[in-house]
């Protein structure tokens, strides 16, 4: 959520910034309305107030002297009545600005390129060489049934489109990829693993930004004990929200924490997109890392974050490259945000693994999220930051395709054995 005094008082800036983010003129203009309105609703319900406190003064005087104060009685219950219609309509106009305000993304940081899509991201770096192979490589979809490990159809026959079954070697290799991906966080990275829970209330969904705006794309549970409950379509939920409502001390700061969960997406928006292969289930996991961050250092912590997510990719010897989201393309809680795009052979193409955004001070209004300065002072938001440190099953998609040899058979990479039982290859079937 966006600050009061930026939409109040930079509107100029702040109406280009939101712009390049995709959000028309028009629901700026109707919340800069209603502030006003809202704004000059307390300057007369302060006054009214006033007048009101003289008028019983008044009839207390006029009574004193035995005279007959009716017409200044009637006068205040005429005001009580306005006072009333007035802070009536303020709430209204409250919880119509708060809607509004809900729905506007996050300012985009002057570094991000500024376009409306996935054209007009920039390329940072490229780290490795996609492999040369002499024979055709296959996409995951096609290895994966070939190897008996990955069952797109007993999936679907269990739970419908964009979910799989794992056997065997599918199964122990994403087990181990988990344990791999959290204990190069926890042990080098210094990242506090929690165990979050999978189920989460509407109002942490709220504090990351999955609602209101993507409700279509969350996995709704039916009220349970009064409460609205989603399954989670990342940890950032639960992770982000772990401190909501709490006032940190400073030298806590950054705080780190990284979890493995399933994740959740009914993936509303993506219907078509992806419908072969792993790349885009309704249920998958992934390793996950959250910061928060001081507000002065959290783009150091973005690079630092993307880096730890990138070291993943590196020990695994996995090709990929970086890229700058534009305005058009990020989140809509990052003030900026790096894709990690994998090498997929079997697609000849890059492909996105994990992204890594600071979401600035966004989340932390939305979840109240606060510190204690050291020296003393009122309490500040702190900047809050995610990443995936991988994305599982895409990882899991990148070393079939990038390890595959020319029998059929796949090679594990060599940083994942200790977490396999020491298993080498996959051979191919038959």
């Amino acid at each position: 959520m966006l600050a009061r005094t930026l939409l109040r008082d930079e509107t100029g800036r702040t109406g280009q910034l939101l712009q390049s983010r995709g959000l028309e003129a028009g629901p700026l203009e109707a919340w800069q309305r209603l502030d006003a309105e809202r704004r000059a609703g307390l300057v007369e319900v302060e006054d009214l107030k006033r007048k009101r406190n003289e008028a019983s003064r008044e009839i207390g005087l006029i009574k004193r002297d035995g005279g007959d104060a009716s017409a200044q009685i009637a006068a205040v219950s005429q005001s009580k009545a306005q006072v009333e219609a007035l802070q009536s309509r303020l709430t209204e106009v409250e919880t119509e600005l708060r809607d509004l305000e809900l729905d506007f993304p996050n300012l985009a940081h002057e570094t991000v390129p500024v376009g409306p899509g996935e054209a007009d991201n920039r390329l940072e770096r490229q780290v490795g060489e996609p492999r040369e192979f002499d024979f055709e490589p296959q996409a995951h979809w096609d290895l994966g049934p070939a190897l008996g490990i990955l069952d797109f159809e007993r999936g679907a026959k269990l739970s419908g489109a964009r979910f799989t079954v794992y056997f065997g070697a599918g199964a122990r290799l994403e087990r181990a990829l988990i344990n791999f991906m959290l204990d190069l966080h926890t042990t080098d990275h210094g990242y506090t693993e929690v165990l979050p829970p999978f189920i989460v209330k509407r109002d942490a969904m709220m504090g990351t930004g999955q609602l209101p705006k993507f409700e279509d794309d969350a996995f709704k549970i039916d009220r349970v004990e009064g409460e609205d409950l989603f399954l989670i379509p990342t940890a950032e939920v639960p992770l982000t929200n772990l401190h909501s409502g709490e006032i940190l001390d400073e030298s806590q700061l950054p705080l780190r924490y990284t979890a493995y969960t399933p994740c959740f997406r009914a993936e509303a928006g993506s219907y078509g997109k992806d419908v072969r292969g792993l790349f885009r289930q309704h249920q998958f996991n992934k390793v996950e890392l959250v910061q928060l961050a001081h507000p002065e250092r959290s783009f150091e912590a973005l690079e630092e974050l993307t880096g730890q997510a990138e070291k993943v990719l590196q020990l695994l010897e996995l090709p990929y490259q970086v890229m700058a989201l534009s305005t058009g393309d990020m989140g809509f809680g990052a003030a900026k945000t790096y894709d990690l795009e994998v090498w997929l052979p079997g697609q000849q193409r890059y492909r996105e693994i994990s992204s890594c955004s600071n979401c600035t001070d966004f989340q932390a209004r939305r979840a109240n999220l606060r510190f204690r300065p050291t020296g003393g002072g009122k309490a500040r938001l702190v900047h809050s930051l995610n990443g995936s440190g991988l994305a599982v099953g895409r990882t899991l998609i990148a070393i079939l395709e990038n390890y595959q040899q020319a029998d059929g058979s796949i090679v594990v990479p060599e940083a994942l054995r200790p977490y396999a039982g020491g298993l080498e290859r996959i051979p191919a079937s038959g």
